[in-house]
């Protein structure tokens, strides 16, 4: 099996210490391929590479025109080998093939936005207060970034990083997950078909422990963009602080899906699975915390239940699978021993709440679609990210009462409002403290449309023009046409 590379300063390496990494197909447990295992030299080494490339200004000065020009080759490569991709991230994630050819869709729309958007920041004149005289702000690239992505959508998270800091002039350095890199290290052979310069992209692969801490210290690195962990985002604040670096952080979330008795019964039912059990629930914005007006419970509950028992779990390749594994032996730990923990407070399984029986299913770490009812917000099942195809239920009477536990989370990265009543609606989403609140549908998202959370969920944007301004340094300019001297000295 040949050993898959980082890419340094233009070339394919392997590591400095020549340790190998297997990654694992999460369906079966089988060794898909072999990646060379990055330690803190290489990231030394990409750094240096990013800071020389940045600091010699080819790609910054290069015309915005032309920057937009190898951004959109870069997404007609991802249609073009989209077949491709999509199998390689679904052998690496374990998600459906069809999930995984709709994320290859969104990731060239990603970079064809942020193309668009490279020519069309020409700055701003401001009226100077100052006879004779002119005033201007520009937006210039921050200078080297890190990158750092996570596992359960390794390629889409990539792309909201990837494109907007190309776009803007800026160099980098990106460290996807280290057991889900495949689709990361074949965009990168795609940046360089394209023409992307040497040394202005570049991709270690390896451990947080080492590559992702050396990348958050490193004072040649101005910024670091993170997704993933909230306590992993917080050593990253820490660390960032040696240089006083930009930080975007995308920390999570516990979501609140709030049904109303007047919503569209089937279609909230409908909604509520799809807002949680794509990719096995792993989605930062899956809704699993469903507030249901108390009215409706039993129905709704009795409905969902009997909808989600027909999940077909299977292998991602198999056109009749409907969600696929979780992606490791120590997260499936995770999520069993977060629905366990629920019950010992409290919580009842209505369905699920364990792994499949099915004799097909045990070389793969598969657990069971759950819900839980009798949850309340003082409960640690309601309140911790599970980040697994489990849902939580609970219950309100008014919709003061729905408004106050949708916010009483430390999370605030989405939610969701069910009714037919819009006045009702925009009352409620004037009140969640949410980054992105959904009225009448669930987990949808668009290039144009930034991306993140109040509260711990995280710090700054991504996707949208304030995605763009995350890699840009705001600068005053101040002209003055007609010197003279003071004669104050």
């Amino acid at each position: 099996m040949t050993v898959k590379r980082q890419f340094i300063n233009g070339e394919w390496v392997h590591s400095n210490s020549n340790k190998v990494r297997d990654i694992i197909n999460p369906f079966n447990q089988e060794v898909i391929a072999q990646v060379t295992e990055s330690d803190e030299t290489d990231t030394e080494d990409a750094i240096s590479a990013a800071r020389k490339a940045f600091d010699l200004g080819e790609w910054s000065t290069t015309p915005a025109t032309e920057r937009a020009h190898i951004v959109n080759k870069i997404a007609e490569f991802i249609l073009r080998d989209k077949e491709e991709l999509a199998e390689l991230e679904s052998l690496d994630t374990g998600k459906t093939v069809e999930e995984s050819r709709g994320d290859m869709d969104d990731i060239a729309g990603v970079f064809r936005y942020y193309a668009e958007l490279a020519d069309k920041d020409g700055g701003e004149i401001i009226n100077s207060p100052i006879p004779n005289s002119v005033s201007k702000v520009v937006h210039e690239p921050v200078g080297v970034c890190a990158q750092i992505t996570p596992w359960n959508y390794p390629l889409l998270q990539a792309s909201w990083k990837l494109a907007p800091a190309l776009a803007t002039g800026n160099t980098l350095i990106m460290k996807p997950s280290e057991i889900t890199p495949l689709t990361t290290i074949k965009v990168f052979e795609l940046m360089e078909e394209a023409g992307v310069p040497k040394g202005v992209v570049n991709l270690v692969l390896g451990a947080g422990n080492s590559v992702g801490a050396e990348l958050s210290a490193n004072t040649d690195v101005d910024l670091v963009s993170f997704t993933g962990g909230i306590d992993t985002g917080k050593k990253i604040m820490q660390a960032a602080s040696s240089n006083v670096k930009k930080i975007a952080l995308e920390l999570g979330g516990k979501n609140p899906n709030i049904i109303f008795a007047d919503a569209d019964f089937e279609v909230a039912v409908d909604q509520a699975m799809n807002a949680v059990f794509f990719h096995a629930g792993q989605i930062c914005s899956a809704g699993t915390r469903v507030i249901v007006e108390k009215s409706i419970h039993d129905s709704f509950v009795d409905a969902l239940s009997k909808r989600v028992n027909k999940i077909k779990l299977g292998s991602g390749f198999d056109k009749s699978t409907q969600m696929g594994p979780m992606i490791s032996q120590e997260h499936l730990n995770k999520v069993a021993n977060y629905v366990e923990n629920g019950i010992k407070e409290g919580a009842a399984v209505v369905t699920g709440g364990k792994r499949p029986e099915d004799p097909d299913l045990q070389n793969g770490f598969f657990y069971l679609p759950t819900i839980l009812t009798n949850c309340t917000t003082d409960m640690k099942v309601v309140q911790d990210e599970g980040f697994g195809p489990v849902i939580t239920i609970e219950t309100f009477n008014t919709e003061e009462e729905a408004i106050k536990l949708a916010n009483d989370s430390i999370y605030g990265l989405a939610g969701g409002v069910w009714t037919k009543d819009i006045a009702k609606a925009e009352r409620c989403v004037a009140k969640m403290r949410m980054g992105t609140v959904w009225i009448n549908d669930f987990n949808l998202y668009f290039p144009h449309a930034p991306w993140g959370g109040f509260k711990q969920s995280g710090i700054g944007r991504e996707l949208g023009r304030l995605g763009m301004e995350e890699y840009t340094e705001t600068k005053h300019i101040f002209h003055n046409l007609k010197p003279e001297s003071i004669g104050w000295f």
